[in-house]
């Protein structure tokens, strides 16, 4: 592809279908939801690439080219499936497997490694033809559960892009996701966007849930970081296209269609559903509660006709004839049942109907039945709502739909709750004239202004919103930024650097020993730098005892504060924060010991005024349970006293609540003022020196790590872009080199002091 795009759209299939007629290759637009918000998207530069319907193993080369040809005229690029490729991966695992346990239906879902190996490699199909017709810094927007896998896939082909992805069913809760053989596999795929979007809040937590659980990513304000990147996870509720369906209803087709149906159920009140045959929307249960109502209310045999339209759907799918075949069947018992000679209680069409048909029904029922067992959205109950302009109606919709948080107006109900549905049905067909206007009216008035084509421009400004990079931070410091903080410094008369440890300097290791995070050649050569600046003070604030941190930087001039400064070095002499926390390290110690002795992998540190839980190496599943059990404990036992538990990264850290980072940032400006003031780090703890550097006019602040939830003013991902900006800052020559390090040191790194014995 010559002209590649910019914005992409990836979805399973295009809003274009091809197929073989009678004269030749046929070509048939969709005009649906999706196709109507893709559209309404502000980009000059646009692509929607999908598979086009056909079976690639009939098309001749000659074909391909003129279905290629004529889809790019119409801003369509496809992907080349076989028929065998569509049934593994589409009716296979996307509809046999996924949708089933998304829906909460485990004992449906088929587990095959055919399946799986199908879905795969369609995903690796679709991140091919996606590279290929895209720019390298494209913003790309994958619809759906057809794709869990290709946002990473395309992090591979294409990562300079800005990838979007966004669900249309439901994310289940944990207990049903941790089900799926490949679960993590599926979750990692996910994470390579930038945006992953859901449609109400329960999604986007079961989602961030999972992530915590199976992979150890926490998340804050929905934001996590994987990979040094920050992935945004967020609730975007679709909506409709609400002027078409207002606008249809002003046609001569609608009108005409809407009178032939008042002529149809003359007198009768008109009860409507309107789903895709799926074992998901709850049918049997809504023919249930139907007869239910007929039994106990027989004034209304006669008079309510329930209308059922249901749209075939996967028809190749066992699960899905079966459930068709029982519909029938029980359609055909309470009719015969309830039915008369002239009147049938229910009215069943396996069919689609046309628009203009459609919206007349809507307009035309008196109750609308959406009662799914479990939906993402739900359109359909939007669409009723939409179409009633001079009749009134009532909307009974299942709270099981994610549009049940936008329709509270809607009689709520439980679908499995047969008897509950019944009387819901009762209390429709008797609502007052006025209550069912005001209710449609309420609800009307929310879905105008919530339209499918607002949901697309909102996804697509956050997509936006994400760098180039495929999701770093907004605040994440730049090349010029970089620049002015090495101006300021050399500029300033006199200057406080303040430095987190783990984290900021040093990468983290999976144990708490002091020996396995000794300095780095290059961390010491740095230090050495900036101390030998003059008017420079260096401070090492961390969470490490006196005893890491003294023997770490012998032979430095820095001041030192130790366990988040309890313990505080100025000159050679430490000074002790007073506390009660002694009295409270014995029974604190016998609880973590309790999780730890059942938690393998789980150690315990203990300093002079903190003990500090850490599970790095313990199972991402287990992990989480366990320090949310220990936290819980811990407040618990901990509720009366000054003592504060945190979590930190892979930790759970208990100290008093008086000892913080921000009294020594307080200490500091105060023992040595400063023109010049750059403080750095990356955890909870240092949001307290961030905190009371806010309103310094002197004072830069930088979180390491993407999570954007910070009071610093800037982000950079690693440890190494900090070293990187303090050897940026220090004057030109002056960072020493190997040779010039001091010999004879008494404790040294033991990097260092194998380098010196190589020197001597």
């Amino acid at each position: 592809m010559t002209n590649k795009a910019s914005t992409v759209i990836v979805s399973n299939r295009l809003p274009v279908s091809v197929k073989r007629g009678e004269k030749g290759l046929e070509f048939e637009a969709s005009s649906g939801g999706l196709a109507t918000a893709m559209s309404s998207l502000e980009a000059d530069n646009k692509v929607w690439i999908g598979w086009p319907g056909i079976d690639a193993e009939t098309l001749s080369d000659e074909e391909r080219t003129e279905i290629t040809e004529k889809l790019q005229e119409q801003g369509c690029f496809p992907v080349w499936l076989t028929a065998k490729e569509v049934e593994l991966y589409y009716e296979g695992y996307a509809n046999d497997t996924l949708w089933p346990l998304f829906h909460y239906f485990q004992n449906v879902a088929q587990y095959s490694d055919d399946y799986w190996a199908a879905y795969q490699t369609v995903n690796e199909k679709f991140a091919k033809a996606t590279a290929e017709a895209s720019r390298e810094d494209a913003k790309i927007w994958i619809q759906d559960y057809h794709f869990l896998l290709l946002p990473q896939l395309l992090r591979s082909e294409l990562p300079s892009s800005t990838i979007g992805f966004f669900l249309h069913i439901p994310f289940p809760n944990f207990e049903i996701y941790r089900l799926f053989p490949p679960r993590k596999d599926l979750l990692e795929g996910l994470l390579g966007a930038a945006v992953i979007g859901f449609h109400i809040y329960d999604y986007t937590q079961h989602f961030l849930d999972s992530c915590r659980r199976l992979l150890g990513l926490p998340s804050s304000n929905g934001v996590i970081e994987y990979r040094q990147r920050a992935i945004k996870a967020a609730t975007y509720p679709i909506g409709i296209d609400y002027g078409k369906f207002r606008s249809q209803l002003e046609t001569k087709d609608t009108k005409d269609a809407l009178k032939q149906l008042k002529e149809t159920y003359d007198k009768q009140k008109l009860i409507l559903s309107v789903d895709r045959l799926d074992y998901s929307k709850g049918i049997p249960q809504r023919l249930e509660a139907f007869r239910l109502l007929l039994e106990a209310h027989p004034e209304y045999i006669g008079k309510v006709k329930l209308l059922m339209v249901a749209v075939p759907s996967r028809t190749g799918v066992a699960a899905y004839q079966q459930l068709r075949d029982e519909i029938e069947k029980t359609v055909s018992r309470i009719n015969g049942t309830y039915g008369t000679v002239d009147w049938a209680p229910i009215s069943y069409q396996f069919q689609n109907r046309p628009f203009s048909e459609l919206v007349a029904l809507y307009a035309l029922a008196d109750v609308m039945l959406v009662t799914p067992i479990r939906d993402g959205m739900n359109l359909v109950a939007k669409e009723y709502i939409a179409s009633k302009k001079r009749r009134n109606g009532v909307l009974i919709l299942s709270e099981m739909a994610g549009a049940i948080d936008e329709l509270p107006e809607a009689i709520s109900i439980n679908p499995n709750n047969t008897q509950s549905v019944a009387n819901a049905i009762d209390q429709a067909l008797s609502m007052p004239a006025r209550e069912q206007k005001e209710r449609l009216s309420a609800m009307r008035t929310r879905i105008s202004k919530v339209t499918v084509q607002n949901w697309g421009q909102e996804f697509m400004n956050d997509l936006s919103d994400a760098t180039e990079q495929g999701g770093t931070s907004r605040r994440q410091l730049t090349t010029a930024q970089q620049q002015r903080v090495a101006t300021l410094f050399q500029t300033a008369k006199r200057r406080l650097i303040i430095l987190d440890y783990d984290g900021t300097l040093r990468g983290f290791v999976k144990t708490p020993s002091p020996l396995a995070a000794t300095p780095t050649l290059r961390i010491w050569r740095v230090l050495k730098a900036l101390t030998d600046q003059p008017n420079t003070t260096v401070a090492i604030v961390s969470g490490r005892t006196k005893r890491a941190l003294s023997s770490w930087f012998v032979g430095l001039p820095l001041v030192l504060a130790a366990e988040h400064g309890a313990w505080r070095r100025y000159g050679k002499k430490w000074q002790k924060t007073d506390s009660d926390f002694k009295k409270d390290k014995k029974r604190i110690r016998e609880v973590m010991q309790k999780y730890s002795d059942r938690t393998k992998g789980a150690e315990i540190e203990e300093k002079d005024h903190a003990l500090v839980w850490h599970y790095t190496n313990v199972e991402p599943e287990i992990a989480f349970r366990r320090a949310s059990e220990l936290r819980q404990e811990l407040a618990e036992l901990l509720a009366e006293e000054d003592i504060s538990v945190h979590e930190g990264r892979n930790i759970v850290e208990v100290k008093p609540s008086s000892i913080t980072k921000g009294m020594v940032v307080r200490e500091l400006c105060r023992e040595y003022p400063a023109d010049f003031i750059l403080c750095a780090g990356d955890d909870y703890t240092d949001e307290d020196m961030f905190r009371e550097l806010r309103d310094n006019p002197d004072a830069t602040t930088i979180k390491v790590g993407q999570n954007s939830d910070t009071m610093a003013q800037h982000t950079v991902q690693k440890p190494v872009n900090v070293l990187k900006l303090l050897e940026e800052i220090t004057p030109s020559g002056s960072l020493p080199a190997f040779t010039e390090l001091p010999r004879k040191i008494p404790k040294v790194p033991g990097k260092l002091k194998r380098w010196l014995q190589r020197k001597k």
